[in-house]
């Protein structure tokens, strides 16, 4: 029989339908993981693609029920084109909402992406300045160099506040949402911390330069009032030696 053939093409989509739904809409997913997160993307990417192909099927059933509908008598198709009309909302409802989860994974794993690009980013800036701590813990020479030492950190250390920023927001974006919360606040911790601590030192290690800048400076003045002083009495005493003056015959301090 006809109809029995096709209510049981509609039972069989039907089916198929609702366990879609069961399995990729209705099931409670929980990513802690980016392996976890990137797993339900593909899930859903593939779940999307084969509702798709499931196209071909609905269409050959919803050609086959207007044509029975066609011919057979307006008593026997009600039924049918009601059943029809149901799938036929079922599915499209399925490709949506599939396509519309997948887009939000997609969305969500760019997310993590990016949030791991400029955790990579900051990164790379905190062990710049960590070698620059480094390289100025022991200056060594005058003033000049001190000084040279202190505006290379200085300059390292005007760093826009762009990418903390953003790594904030990407962080509570996604912990909003419980993806990887624990993996990102225990990353959030770790990079703050660390931030936080290199910050101190610059501040510290700064101070110290300023000092030792300073401190040069007053030496380089003491050096430079000695050498006036011991080239004017080189000079005198070079002017006593050339008058063949006794040593005697001279004041104590050119003695």
């Amino acid at each position: 029989d006809k109809t029995v053939s096709l209510r049981k093409d509609l039972s069989e989509m039907h089916e198929w339908i609702t366990q879609a739904e069961e399995e990729y809409l209705e099931r409670d997913f929980e990513y802690k993981t980016p392996d976890e997160l990137q797993k339900a993307v593909e899930e859903l990417k593939r779940a999307k693609e084969e509702a798709l192909q499931k196209e071909v099927k609905v269409k050959l059933i919803t050609d086959s029920v207007n044509s029975f509908i066609s011919k057979a008598p307006p008593a026997a198709h009600e039924a049918l084109k009601k059943e029809l009309d149901v799938l036929i909302t079922s599915y499209q409802q399925l490709c949506s909402r599939l396509n519309g989860k997948w887009k939000t994974l997609e969305e969500v794993w760019a997310c993590w992406r990016e949030l791991l690009s400029y955790l990579d980013a900051e990164n790379k800036w905190l062990n710049e300045i960590e070698l620059k701590l480094k390289a100025t813990e022991n200056v060594q020479g005058g003033a000049e160099e001190i000084s040279e030492s202190l505006d290379s950190l200085e300059r390292l250390m005007r760093h826009p506040e762009d990418n903390r920023n953003q790594i904030r927001e990407l962080a509570q974006t996604l912990t909003d949402g419980g993806i990887m919360d624990e993996l990102i606040n225990e990353k959030l911790e770790r990079f703050n911390t660390r931030w936080e601590e290199l910050q101190q030192e610059a501040v510290r290690r700064q101070k110290s330069l300023e000092q030792s800048i300073q401190s040069a400076q007053e030496t380089d003045k003491t050096l430079r009032l000695i050498q006036e002083s011991l080239a004017a009495i080189d000079k005198q005493l070079t002017a006593y030696a050339a008058d063949r003056v006794d040593a005697a015959q001279v004041p104590q301090e050119a003695q």
